[in-house]
């Protein structure tokens, strides 16, 4: 029997899961197990500015050649859609749960197992001091409408071709790499 996927163990084994699908991503993959097994403070809220887990989406087309990007408002960027877990140790029901109120998407649909992991460092906000994210991001899919709605965390939505992300210097480099690894992925069938 497997165990709940909010448990400790069940992040640990998607965990060691991605350090062996990845392996030149494993020492990545370990800063993320330390994080998950840090006693000391609890790892899945904000309020925790050594560093604490936030979950996003590779969200996808149904035809897989596209993602649905935001244009963050706090970072000024394009990014995936994502955010903190803020209690929720099931880390892939967070980033469904963002990416549906990011979106206004309904009828998503998440690919099983954690398909990226990101350690990247958050600039001081409106007295929130400077800090690290472990983003753990995961594949989820459109339905059939791809009808979006702006949120107020955003100043735009877009769908993006994946093939054209893939080389655009001026998006985020883990986005650039997420894409690169669901292109090669779907070059070996991972498309529909």
């Amino acid at each position: 029997m497997n165990p709940p996927p909010d448990s400790p163990s069940a992040l640990l084994a998607a965990f060691d899961d991605y350090a062996a699908r990845w392996p030149g991503e494993a020492e990545r993959a370990a800063l993320f197990i330390a994080l998950a097994g840090d006693a000391r403070q609890d790892p899945f809220v904000r309020e925790r500015l050594d560093g604490h887990f936030t979950a996003s989406a590779l969200l996808l087309s149904g035809d897989g050649r596209r993602t649905l990007l935001t244009h963050h408002r706090k970072l000024g960027l394009w990014l995936q859609p994502g955010g903190h877990a803020d209690g929720d140790r099931d880390l892939a029901r967070v980033a469904l749960r963002e990416a549906e109120e990011e979106t206004g998407l309904s009828g998503l649909t998440l690919e099983p197992g954690i398909f990226d992991l990101d350690r990247h460092r958050i600039p001081e906000h409106k007295g929130v001091p400077a800090h690290w994210h472990y983003d753990v991001r995961y594949v989820i899919r459109a339905g059939d409408d791809e009808t979006f709605v702006v949120s107020e965390e955003s100043h735009a939505l877009a769908w993006r071709d994946l093939e054209a992300l893939a080389d655009d210097s001026a998006i985020d480099a883990s986005l650039r790499r997420m894409t690169r690894k669901w292109l090669g992925r779907a070059g070996a069938g991972g498309a529909r």
